[in-house]
Parts: structure tokens; sequence; C-alpha cells
């Protein structure tokens, strides 16, 4: 890449190894396609933009030397760890519970989730994932020169980087479902199997989370 950053060793690597991370199916790319699916573009994208904040805390402690004592001390990683698999958790189990309700309108089954829920999930589910620390610990350190005069400036710029590259990937798999999706969703009962589907993949991913070494 022509571009170039002070202390950064290969910012092209860094951009490449990002993107493969990215498209790789996991909570943050189930999530952002499963609102996508349910609730069209707009829920899609505000679920990428959500993940991309919550990115954010993972930035600003790689930043400051925080994932350092994460990745060092087992009782942070377990607390966190325990929290991020207990809010996946919640949301299986609340979106099973809501397929109980017999005045739901189930082609309306997502449509009252509200737009600012959507993001505050979204900032939950990256933030509350020990993981995304666990990959700035062990991706960032490789691509930041011995002879920077400010290592924690140059955490800061990859991992800018890594989420402003993420979340444009985010938002492009959600146009792509909601593209896709769109003609489904006339079916009556497709938005309920969808609903049931996801909550059920939460739950599965929670409890992987939860007994992930």
């Amino acid at each position: 890449m022509g571009f170039s950053f002070p202390g950064v060793t290969d910012i092209g690597l860094f951009v490449t190894a990002g993107l493969l991370l990215n498209i790789t199916p996991g909570v943050d790319l189930l999530f952002i396609t499963s609102r996508s699916a349910a609730q069209g573009r707009k829920a899609g994208v505000v679920a990428a933009l959500g993940i991309g904040t919550g990115c954010l805390f993972h930035v600003l402690a790689a930043s400051l030397g925080l994932s350092v004592i994460l990745l060092s001390s087992v009782l942070v990683f377990s607390i966190v760890k325990y929290l991020g698999a207990a809010y996946l958790l919640y949301l299986g189990i609340t979106t099973l519970m809501s397929l109980q309700d017999p005045a739901l309108n189930p082609v309306r089954v997502y449509s009252e989730l509200a737009s600012a829920k959507i993001f505050r999930q979204g900032v939950l589910v990256n933030a509350l994932n020990p993981k995304v620390a666990l990959f700035f610990m062990a991706l960032l350190p490789q691509f930041v020169s011995p002879e920077a005069s400010s290592p924690n400036l140059v955490f800061l710029f990859l991992g800018l980087l890594f989420t402003v590259n993420g979340t444009i990937v985010n938002i492009f798999f959600a146009l792509f479902t909601s593209m896709t999706s769109r003609h489904l969703r006339q079916v009556t009962l497709l938005p309920r199997i969808l609903k049931t589907l996801v909550g059920a993949l939460f739950v599965t991913l929670s409890v992987r989370l939860a007994l992930t070494p």
C-alpha cells in the first residue's frame, strides 16, 4: 500500500489480516445479518455501527495497555468472558420467550425493536467479547516497530483502522443480507422462524463462549 504511518511495519498485511477476521462467521456477523434479514437494511446498518462502536472499547483498552491486563489475568478474563456469555444468553432467551406472546403479529415480529436498542445490543455484543481483545493483543504488536516513539499511538491507529475497515465490511454484509432476504419476508411465518433460529443461535454461542478455555 502507498499509505504509511510512523511506527507501523506493514499496513497492507495488517488490513488483509483484519479483513479475513471480519469475513469469518462469528457472533458479530451473526448479529448483523440476523437483524438485517429480519428488519431490513436500516436495522442491519445500525447493528453494524453498534458493533463498530463496541470495538472502540477494545481499541482504547489496547492503546492504554489494558488488554495486557485482560490477557494476563485469569480472573479479569473470566469475568469479561462470562459477562459476554450471560448477555448472549439473555438475548437468546428473551428472543425465544417473545414468541409466546399470542398477540404478536408474526409479520411484524421484529418491527418493535427500535434502532437505538439494536445499536446498544451491537455495542454490548462486541464490547463484552474478550476474543476481540485477544485478537488485538495477538496481532497488533506484530505491526508495531520496535523503534516507534509512541507505541500507544500506533496501537490506537491500528485499532481504529481495523474498526473502520471492519465496519465497512459489516455494512456490506447488512446490505447484502437485506437485499437477498427482502422477498422472503413476505412469507408470513418467516419472521417467526428467523426469530426462533436467532434465539437458538444466541443461546448456543453463549454456551460456546462460556466454555472457551
